[in-house]
Parts: C-alpha cells; sequence; structure tokens
C-alpha cells in the first residue's frame, strides 16, 4: 500500500489546510476547512475530490468552509462529540478511542481539550502522522481559550507520548513568534537555538515551517518542557508541579 499524499496549504490570514489523499481509493479529506474558496483551489490544484472533512475543533478558522463544500461535494463530516453541537454540517461524532478507515488505514481519534472544551486530534498510526488542529503547534501551543491549563497539559502529554518520529500537522504559521519566545525560556537550548536559524531561513524565502516532528517539539517546544529543571529555575518554580510550570510559560506567551 502506497503511502497518503500530504498537500499542506496557506489560507485566510495565518491558517494552514491540509489534504490528505489515498491514490488507491481515491479519497480525499480536508483537515478543518478554514475558507471553501482556498480548499477548493487546492483541490483543483491537485486534481482531488473531495470525500471527507475531519474537523478537530468549531472555531470558525477551521469550519468556515464545511457548509458550502459539504454542499458541492456531498462528502463526510467527522468531528469532535464534545462539540458536536458547534460543528457545521457534521455526520459523524467522535471521541477518545473511537477509530474509523480513511482509505484502508484506522484514523485514531485523541481528544486534546484546552484550547476548546472538545478538540480532537486525528492520528494515523500506519502513516506515522497527526493532524493536531490548535492544540501543539511548532514551538508552540494553542491559547487555553475555554479548558484549564492542567487540562491544556494533559494533552499536551498525551501527544507527546506520541513515537518520536510522527510527524505533526498544525493549524497556524506561528514558528517564526513562537522561537522567539522559547529562546526566552530556554536560552541555552542548542537544538533550539540551531532551530530558529533554520526557521528564520524558510520564512524569508517564503516557505513553511510546518510539519514538524514530536521528536523535534520534546527537543526544542518550552511547552512540552515544563519538566526541564533549568526552565523551572529560570522561573523560579523549581520542583513545583510541571502543569502549574506550564501555566506560566502559557501565561508568559499570553503576556507577550
Amino acid at each position: 500500500m502506497a503511502k497518503l499524499e500530504i498537500h499542506l496549504f496557506p489560507c485566510l490570514d495565518d491558517n494552514y489546510g491540509v489534504l490528505v489523499h489515498d491514490a488507491e481509493t481515491g479519497m480525499t479529506a480536508s483537515i478543518d476547512a478554514p475558507d471553501a474558496d482556498d480548499v477548493r483551489e487546492a483541490l483543483a490544484e491537485k486534481g482531488w475530490k473531495l470525500t471527507h472533512i475531519l474537523t478537530t475543533h468549531h472555531h470558525h478558522d477551521h469550519t468556515g468552509g464545511n457548509a458550502e463544500l459539504k454542499a458541492e461535494t456531498a462528502s463526510t463530516i467527522i468531528g469532535p462529540k464534545g462539540e458536536a453541537a458547534k460543528i457545521p454540517g457534521l455526520d459523524k461524532a467522535v471521541g477518545e478511542g473511537d477509530t474509523f478507515q480513511f482509505g484502508g488505514r484506522e484514523v485514531q481519534v485523541l481528544e486534546t481539550p484546552g484550547h476548546t472544551l472538545g478538540h480532537i486530534t486525528y492520528y494515523i498510526p500506519s502513516e506515522n502522522v497527526a493532524f493536531a488542529g490548535d492544540t501543539l503547534f511548532a514551538l508552540g501551543c494553542g491559547r487555553v481559550f475555554e479548558g484549564t491549563p492542567e487540562m491544556m497539559h494533559a494533552s499536551l502529554q498525551k501527544l507527546a507520548a506520541l513515537p518520536g518520529a510522527t510527524t505533526v500537522y498544525c493549524g497556524h504559521e506561528y514558528t517564526a513568534a513562537n522561537a522567539k519566545f522559547a529562546l526566552t525560556i530556554e536560552p541555552e537550548n542548542e537544538e533550539l537555538q540551531a532551530r530558529m536559524k533554520v526557521i528564520e531561513r524558510l520564512r524569508a524565502s517564503g516557505k513553511p515551517t510546518v510539519p514538524t516532528t514530536i521528536g523535534a517539539e520534546l527537543a526544542t517546544n518550552p511547552f512540552l518542557r515544563a519538566h526541564i529543571p533549568a526552565i523551572q529555575q529560570r522561573l523560579s518554580m523549581k520542583g513545583a508541579p510541571d502543569w502549574q510550570v506550564f501555566a506560566e510559560i502559557r501565561e508568559r506567551k499570553n503576556r507577550g
């Protein structure tokens, strides 16, 4: 079985859309649908026909294209059980531990609340890929709008437990700003310093910094590193529970 084809494309101001295509069956999923026109254009560019929309959470910049695209393509919309009433055109509500088939592959549903209360991540083990929406970003994480810092920290730890080689697609291009902030939390991290240079080169040439990997995030993302003694020391929180250290890091990022 050939690997799934994955096509990343920019949309709206700083969102990313992602198309996932199985050449054998012709099935194509849009991970979220930020904007119908942008998704339509990406489909036309690739010559693919939309069959599914996999929604991570209810925010409009992730669901704005749902109704229009479903009306045009009769695609099946799958989304979070915890936000079922808020997902336009939802056909199938899924939650923690649920699985479904896409192109002959098992898709696992992980509940990753915090940014929103029902946020989910789609994980395809056979492809080593996860679609994390606005829970985990390259060098960052989503703002805690609806949940609590403890809840968001637990969600991030769930993603951090995936294999290090897992490729992660996230919903926004925030990486340059995230890197600058990360260096205020852990300036001595040599891998982070090196990654900052790569990010600067990518952005200077107009290239995306997404996707990332779980391994890269474990090594450099401060929101996954609340347990690191040097970070706790810098924040004057040595020995504090990891979720409290995470909450302080998130609050500093909010203020920045």
